[in-house]
C-alpha cells in the first residue's frame, strides 16, 4: 500500500483499525505506519507531555531509531527539556531533534515587539511552531500526533487516520481512544519519566508564557492562553 493511496483513501483504512485491544489500538496503528511509509516519510511530532510518553514508549517498540521532533520555540518550561534528556537516556537509538525556528526570540521582539505572545499570541505560535513544523512535514507523507479524542471538542472527532489539509499529508493518531486515565496508568506501570509540571496540575503543557494550572476537573486544554478563547497553537486547525 503506498502512501499515494493512504491520501486517498485514509477514512476507509482508518475504519479497518480495530481498538479493542490492550492499546486501544495504537500499537496496530503503529505498526501499519512505520510498515507503510518509509523512514524519510513520517515524523512523530512530540510536545513531550503525558501523552508523548505514552506513544513514545510505543513508538519505540514498533520502531526503535524513530524519527521525533520537539518544536522547540525557546519559550518551553524547563521541566519540559529536562524530560526530554531522560527519554534520550531512556531511548537512546530513537533520533530525537529539537526544532527550532528560523526566527530567534531577538529578531521576534525586534521585528513584532516584546512579548508577542501577549499581543498576538496567534502570530507568535505561526512563528514559533506551525512553521517550523511545515518546515520539517514537507517531504513527509505523514506524521504522528499525541491526540485524544477525550481532551476537548476540538479535538473529539479524530480518527485514526486524517487527511491533513493544512500540511497536505496524513496525520496519524494512535492514542485517539485513551482516557486521560489510562494515560497515566500506562506511565507508572512502565516506570516512565514525565514532566514534573503535570504533578502539579498541569495538564497540558506548552510554552510557559501562555501555559497556566488548571482547577482540579477542567478540561485539560483549560490552561492554555487563559483568557484569550484561544485553545490550539495552529498545528491541529486549519
Amino acid at each position: 500500500m503506498t502512501a499515494a493511496i493512504t491520501y486517498q483513501n485514509w477514512q476507509q483504512i482508518s475504519d479497518t483499525f480495530s481498538f479493542d485491544d490492550e492499546t486501544k489500538g495504537a500499537l496496530s496503528v503503529l505498526k501499519w505506519a512505520y510498515n507503510t511509509y518509509p523512514d524519510q516519510e513520517i515524523v512523530y511530532a512530540s510536545s513531550f507531555g503525558a501523552e508523548a510518553i505514552v506513544l513514545i514508549d510505543l513508538i519505540q517498540q514498533v520502531k526503535p531509531d524513530a524519527h521525533i521532533v520537539f518544536l522547540d520555540t525557546g519559550l518551553h518550561f524547563p521541566e519540559t527539556y529536562e524530560v526530554i534528556d531522560k527519554m534520550e537516556a531512556r531511548f537512546p537509538t530513537l533520533r530525537i531533534e529539537r526544532k527550532q525556528p528560523k526566527v530567534t526570540l531577538d529578531e521576534q521582539a525586534a521585528e513584532y515587539g516584546s512579548a508577542l505572545w501577549l499581543r498576538d499570541a496567534n502570530q507568535c505560535c505561526n512563528i514559533r511552531k506551525v512553521i517550523p513544523l511545515r518546515e520539517t512535514l514537507t517531504a513527509k507523507q505523514a506524521w504522528i500526533s499525541g491526540l485524544r479524542r477525550e481532551q476537548s471538542p476540538t479535538r473529539a472527532n479524530t480518527e485514526f487516520l486524517n487527511k491533513d489539509d493544512k500540511f497536505e499529508n496524513i496525520k496519524i493518531c494512535p492514542l485517539i481512544h485513551w482516557t486521560w486515565d489510562e494515560v497515566w496508568d500506562y506511565i507508572k506501570k512502565k516506570d516512565l519519566p514525565y514532566n514534573t509540571l503535570h504533578d502539579h496540575n498541569y495538564p497540558s503543557i506548552g510554552c510557559f508564557p501562555c501555559t497556566k494550572p488548571v482547577a482540579d476537573g477542567g478540561d485539560s486544554r483549560a490552561g492554555r492562553w487563559v483568557g484569550s478563547g484561544k485553545t490550539e497553537c495552529g498545528l491541529h486547525t486549519r
